[in-house]
C-alpha cells in the first residue's frame, strides 16, 4: 500500500515537473527576441536560463541517483552564468558554455530515455518528448555561442539585416532552430569549419529526432496504461 502511494506521488511530481519543463522552455522562446533591447537584457536573460535549468533538475530528479548528477552538472552552468554577468573579467563565458553543454545534453539523454522507455502515452511523456526537442535547439545555442567567443569570425550575417546581430544572444537561438528544422532561412551563415560541421549535424539530427520520437509514440498508443 504504501508502495504504490509513493509510486503515485513520484509519478505525480513528474508529470508537474514536465509540464512546468515546457513551459519554462518555450517562455524564454517567446521572450527572448523582446528583452534584447532592454537596459536589464542581461538580467532577464539570466533569470530565464536560471529557470529552465532549475526546471529540468526538477524534471529528471524523480529516476534514481540522477538528482545527484543532475544538481552537480546544473551548479557550474548556473554559477558561471552568473558570475560572468556580474562579474565576466573573473570568469570566460567558454566555462559557463561548457557546463550548459554538458548539463543540457544530460538532461536530453534523461529525457529520451524517460520517453522511449514510457509504457504508453501520457501527458508527461509528450512534455517530455517536447521539451527535449526544444532543449536540442538550446543545446546547439550554447555550442554556436561557445564557436562565436573561440572564433569571432565564424558566423557571417546577412548585410541586409538591420541592427546589430550577435550569434550570442536571440540570433543564435533562431539561427539554431531554423537548423534544427532545417529551414535555412540564409539570413546567418556558418562560416568556420567547426560551425558548419555543427550546423550539419544539428540539421541532421532535427529529423531524426521527430521520426524516432513520432515512431514511439505511435508504437505507443492505444497501449494500456499500468496501474
Amino acid at each position: 500500500m504504501n508502495d504504490t502511494l509513493a509510486a503515485e506521488s513520484v509519478g505525480s511530481r513528474q508529470r508537474l515537473s514536465t509540464i512546468e519543463l515546457l513551459v519554462a522552455i518555450t517562455a524564454l522562446f517567446v521572450l527572448f527576441p523582446f528583452i534584447e533591447n532592454l537596459k536589464s537584457a542581461g538580467l532577464i536573460e539570466s533569470i530565464l536560463l536560471t529557470v529552465v535549468l532549475v526546471a529540468a533538475v526538477a524534471a529528471i530528479a524523480g529516476r534514481g541517483n540522477v538528482l545527484i548528477i543532475a544538481v552537480v552538472l546544473a551548479l557550474p552552468a548556473l554559477a558561471g552564468r552568473w558570475i560572468n554577468y556580474y562579474r565576466p573579467d573573473l570568469l570566460p563565458p567558454e566555462l559557463f558554455l561548457i557546463s550548459a553543454i554538458v548539463f543540457t545534453a544530460f538532461v536530453i539523454a534523461n529525457l529520451l530515455q524517460f520517453v522511449l522507455k514510457a509504457p504508453s502515452v501520457t501527458t508527461e511523456v509528450l512534455c517530455a518528448g517536447i521539451s527535449a526537442y526544444l532543449l536540442l535547439a538550446l543545446l546547439w545555442t550554447f555550442g554556436y555561442w561557445l564557436v562565436a567567443e573561440l572564433t569571432p569570425d565564424a558566423f557571417a550575417f546577412n548585410a541586409s539585416i538591420k541592427g546589430e546581430m550577435s550569434i550570442k544572444g536571440f540570433d543564435g537561438l533562431y539561427f539554431s532552430t531554423i537548423t534544427l528544422c532545417t529551414v535555412g532561412y540564409g539570413d546567418i551563415s556558418p562560416v568556420s569549419k567547426v560551425a558548419r560541421m555543427l550546423a550539419a549535424m544539428e540539421a541532421i539530427t532535427g529529423p531524426l529526432y521527430l521520426a524516432v520520437l513520432i515512431a514511439r509514440l505511435v508504437s505507443l498508443y492505444g497501449a494500456p496504461k499500468t496501474s
